[in-house]
């Protein structure tokens, strides 16, 4: 595996899909951040998926994150919003009886950001680009709202270099900085080089395959 770079800053990981690796790159991420010497967390503002423990809802996601980090935070430090069932956030919090707004979320992580200082942190989205939080807010606003830095995760698979090409002109399309892509290659996919070649050729920012 190519060696990932120690990153500094706050950045938004966000994918072309649902279950493409953002969590795994993430941890990844935060454990070459660790092996630099650099302090580090993962946030997992809202996360789908949850299960019911004597703590408390807990996320697989979330759990793994924390697992990866040189700070060590409360689980609803890192994941404020947990939702039970796996599917759309904005779905199974209404579910629930929740509404979950921009707001709310920008808040938890300004808190965490300022109460725990690292030299990374990042903020993990749920699914894609454009997942709803509610009837009028996507969860990309969050990144918005807090004007960070992306990292977008492609998974590489059959129709990817559409769902990423379209996912990074949204992303510089909400003003936002395309700082790079992470190519997670899991599983067979036929003429892999050339679609990796296509999505170097295309895509902006810096570009790493695992």
């Amino acid at each position: 595996m190519p060696a990932l770079p120690a990153l500094k800053g706050v950045f938004f990981i966000t994918g072309t899909d649902t279950e493409v690796g953002k969590t795994w790159v993430s941890c990844r991420l935060l454990e070459r951040a660790r092996e630099a010497g650099l302090s580090c967390y993962g946030l997992k503002p809202v996360a789908a998926g949850c299960e019911d423990t004597e703590e408390g809802l807990r996320n697989e996601d979330a759990v793994n994150l924390m697992a990866a980090s040189s700070v060590q935070l409360p689980y609803d430090v890192v994941n404020p919003v947990a939702l039970k069932a796996a599917i759309a956030p904005h779905i199974a919090a209404q579910q629930e009886g929740r509404r979950i707004t921009l707001a709310q979320l920008a808040g938890y992580v300004r808190g965490a950001i300022s109460s725990h200082p690292a030299d990374l942190i990042l903020v993990e989205g749920a699914g894609g680009w454009r997942v709803p939080l509610n009837d009028r807010e996507m969860l990309a606003g969050l990144a918005v709202e807090l004007s960070l830095p992306v990292i977008q995760v492609v998974g590489m698979k059959l129709g990817c270099i559409n769902h990423a090409i379209l996912t990074a002109e949204a992303i510089q399309a909400d003003g936002l900085r395309y700082t790079g892509t992470v190519a997670n290659c899991f599983g067979d996919m036929d003429v892999r080089e050339e679609n990796l070649l296509t999505l170097r050729q295309h895509l902006p920012g810096a570009f790493t395959v695992i």
